[in-house]
């Protein structure tokens, strides 16, 4: 491990060397799938073309645990990148350490770039002891990839504005087929003895990742609470309305049978599952459209997440953040006005990847484009006035890390919500304490 810290340092280091002086280049650390990672490329070559002369250099982390190690590595060392790229959730540990050179005096003094250009829902989530520290480059929330042709195949209605959960779980049990065509029915689980009889599914109706922040929205949809304090949350603390979302949430494999078990999930992830063209629904954030832009076997769309009470989803959105002792901040500060102005946004919008932060570009045909899929991409746009965060700790990604595990156990084990949440509160508290000055 130490080893391939030493290594990440020096290629991150080696980024400010060779024949381009150093005010002109620019060493971005990123990570990404290979669908990603092409949009980003996209981006820098337009960047580079825009500004015969600089040399923006990539470099790219295998995930994000990598590049969190990359980056803590490289700020210990005194080497950092010029700028890196991070989703919300996970740079509250560079924030809590003051390793982050504050954007707000660079955009206020920009005659590219304004505040007001910007989703504030995005803006808020980069904000840290009152100071905007990066810049947002994308604003998704989570929707419904849903697959058009195994829709039509089996005479299910679309969804759309406005429906249940109980009308995605009724969706989803009509899309889980055998190989016969036929529908496969749950378990019921309240049954003593019950088990699953007849062929098992080759098609399943929905997948959705047992992680806290697929489960919050429809938490929040119920008028439930996650934590015990939305702004300063000091533990998880399920209350009454939470739990019955848990429970709907744990039935989807217990008891209605209608996402893949463990074993499925693990041999084949979600996302080459939907593009394989035998799974019917999929939640995911709009990081997904890239990938699925590949996709010529069937048709396919977005739709919004089911409600309760009331519409909710969660936001998934990654900022350019300039670290202390960036070598060329200049030059990465005019790479951010490039990337998040209209000429940069609309390549990003372009490739699938960005629900751009950006309001003028997200509400134009650069990213409402009618002959790009999703064709309903308008469905992000809609649901931005109901976006909710996840809270910004030092130690939020080991909170995350921690719950999902609980999580994944109790979706493919049928365990009680109750004793669900006692040990989301239990494992994560010390995290949280942690977090804490």
């Amino acid at each position: 491990m130490r080893a391939r810290a030493l290594i990440a340092a020096a290629v991150l280091a080696a980024a400010g060397c060779g024949g381009t002086p150093p005010e002109r280049a620019v060493s971005l650390l990123v990570f990404g799938d290979p669908h990603e990672l092409a949009a980003y490329r996209s981006l820098e070559a337009a960047y580079e073309r825009a500004d015969p002369g600089t040399d923006v250099r990539l470099v790219e982390a295998g995930d994000r645990k990598d590049l969190i190690t990359r980056l803590s590595t490289s700020i210990a060392g005194g080497k950092p990148p010029d700028l890196f790229l991070m989703n919300y959730r996970f740079y509250g540990q560079f924030a809590a350490r003051d390793a982050i050179d504050p954007a707000g005096p660079l955009l206020a003094s920009s005659r590219q770039l304004r505040e007001q250009d910007f989703y504030p829902q995005a803006m808020a989530a980069f904000q840290f002891g009152g100071k905007q520290l990066c810049m947002p480059q994308n604003i998704s929330s989570l929707v419904v990839y849903y697959n058009r042709d195994l829709f039509r195949k089996y005479r299910v209605a679309e969804p759309g504005a406005g429906w249940t959960w109980d009308d995605m779980v009724a969706t989803a049990t009509a899309l889980t087929r055998d190989a016969n065509g036929d529908v496969v029915k749950g378990v019921d689980f309240d049954q003593p003895g019950a088990a699953p009889t007849g062929p098992p599914p080759v098609e399943y109706g929905l997948a959705v990742s047992p992680e806290l922040v697929r489960l919050a929205p429809f938490v929040w949809s119920n008028e439930g609470k996650v934590f015990d304090d939305a702004t300063e949350p000091s533990r998880i603390a399920l209350d009454g309305p939470a739990l019955e979302a848990l429970q709907n949430f744990i039935d989807l494999r217990g008891r209605h049978g209608v996402v893949p078990t463990d074993q499925e999930a693990e041999s084949q992830d979600d996302e080459a599952r939907f593009a394989a063209g035998t799974l019917g629904m999929l939640m995911s954030s709009r990081r997904s459209t890239t990938t699925f832009r590949a996709i010529d076997g069937f048709d396919w769309d977005v739709a919004p997440l089911p409600v309760y009470r009331t519409p909710a989803t969660v936001l998934h959105s990654d900022a350019y953040c300039i670290p202390r002792g960036a070598p060329n901040k200049t030059g990465a500060w005019r790479f951010v006005e490039f990337a998040l102005g209209k000429g940069g946004a609309e390549i990003m919008a372009a490739t699938g990847r960005t629900v751009p932060s950006n309001k003028a570009v997200a509400e134009s045909p650069s990213f409402l484009d009618p002959n790009a899929k999703p064709r309903n991409a308008k469905v992000f746009l809609d649901s931005i006035p109901t976006i909710r965060a996840a809270p910004t700790l030092s130690t939020w990604p080991e909170i995350e890390d921690v719950a999902n595990d609980i999580l994944e156990n109790a979706l493919y084990y049928n365990q009680p919500p109750a004793e669900v949440a006692r040990r989301l509160d239990e494992q994560t508290a010390p995290l949280f304490a942690r977090a804490r000055p």
